[in-house]
């Protein structure tokens, strides 16, 4: 089995004042080829207006949606393959992959947007 690496950093959009998300474990993860990962982050905010996103860089390209979920007043959710699963929280996110392949081998990001009050 090949070894695969994903690396998770965090980014925030439309965010104000108080409002901060950031990786809950280690931000490097090695794990094999066909195994099951799981990336999380935590966020606080004041808003009940909460969208997670999840999105994957690979070198010199840019970012590629994976998953978006809301949180707290909303439920909607989408995601480009089912092996890609986001969960939520009042206080946190996680992307689950499924059958982790090499080609997920990349920078992965967690977003917090903030919807109007």
């Amino acid at each position: 089995m090949d070894r695969c690496f994903l690396l998770i950093v965090i980014m925030g959009t439309g965010l104000v004042s108080g409002d901060n998300i950031e990786p809950d474990k280690e931000k490097h993860v090695f794990t094999e080829e066909r195994e099951t990962v799981k990336l999380s982050c935590s966020y606080s905010t004041t808003s009940n207006n909460v969208y997670l996103y999840c999105y994957r860089q690979y070198p010199h390209a840019e970012p590629l949606f994976l998953a978006y979920k809301g949180a707290r007043s909303y439920s909607a959710a989408d995601t480009s393959d089912d092996r890609f699963q986001s969960t939520t929280s009042r206080t946190s996110t996680e992307l689950t992959i499924t059958d982790v392949r090499l080609s997920d081998s990349a920078l992965y990001y967690c977003a917090l947007r903030v919807g109007a009050q």
